[in-house]
């Protein structure tokens, strides 16, 4: 009768199960831990966007900012005046060319945004930017920030139809 080495196979899988448990315990643990702390929405790479207190302000575009000041959101951001006075509108780096280009000292704007407070300077983060009979949506209404669309629709391809001499060498109609 032949003998395995059996002390040393079971060895490991003894220590593979009593490592196994120990993740089951201290996953748990370390779970629950992170729950008795309050509840704060992910930061992600921005600032927070909060849908709940969303508002819409109407102005004319003071300036188009396109350098990044340290501390504020990068991106594109609008300076708006309106009946809040003058109000610093975010509206990210994710904007068309045409769109850009429309986003002129003077232009008529309206903004459906949340403002939010970003190292003790208020921002308004825009979810929706109408320029004119434009409507461009920023942000998702989560706060996402959303890839411009080119504005430019694929040319639709003819449809397909077959002629009488095709049918024909086809052994006609099916």
């Amino acid at each position: 009768m032949k003998h395995f080495p059996t002390s040393r196979s079971s060895g490991l899988v003894a220590r593979l199960l009593a490592g196994a448990l120990f993740a089951t315990i201290v996953i748990p643990l370390g779970a629950r831990a992170a729950s008795v702390s309050p509840v704060h929405p992910a930061h992600g790479f921005g600032p927070v966007y909060d849908a709940a207190h969303e508002i819409t302000l109407s102005g004319t575009i003071q300036e188009v900012v396109t350098k990044r000041t340290v501390g504020s959101p990068a991106g594109m951001h609008l300076m708006i005046v309106g009946s809040k006075g003058l109000v610093d509108a975010h509206v990210g780096p994710f904007l068309s060319k045409q769109t850009k280009a429309a986003l002129v000292a003077g232009a008529p704007v309206r903004i459906v945004g949340a403002n939010t407070t970003l190292h003790g300077k208020s921002y308004l983060l825009a979810r929706q930017l109408t320029i004119g009979e434009n409507t461009v949506t920023v942000r998702s209404t989560r706060g996402i920030m959303m890839l411009p669309h080119s504005g430019h629709s694929r040319p639709a391809r003819p449809a397909r139809t077959r002629t009488p001499s095709q049918t024909e060498s086809n052994g006609g109609a099916r």
